[in-house]
């Protein structure tokens, strides 16, 4: 094994991370910036009133997408179960 593969095997980890993390952590965003937005607009500084929202937002992006997630895992992980041999 040398430094290409691990390199690439890493690779590969980091942007498998960053497909399944970036619709979690889009809705997360997108919704903080809703309820800041109103924050703003309301003058209502309360710093507990993002944390529901985020946390429904999460479970429910989680509980739409948490099959795919699974799939994609489960592909990857089938994928580097397949290439030991070849290292």
């Amino acid at each position: 094994m040398d430094i290409g593969q691990i390199t690439n095997l890493m690779r590969a980890g980091i942007m498998q991370v960053l497909i399944l993390i970036a619709p979690v952590l889009g809705a997360a965003l997108i919704i903080g910036l809703i309820v800041a937005i109103f924050q703003a607009t309301t003058s209502i500084q309360e710093q507990t009133l993002t944390f529901l929202p985020k946390m429904i937002t999460i479970f429910a992006v989680l509980a739409l997408l948490g099959g795919w997630m699974f799939a994609e895992l489960r592909d990857y992980t089938v994928t580097l179960f397949r290439n030991i041999p070849n290292l």
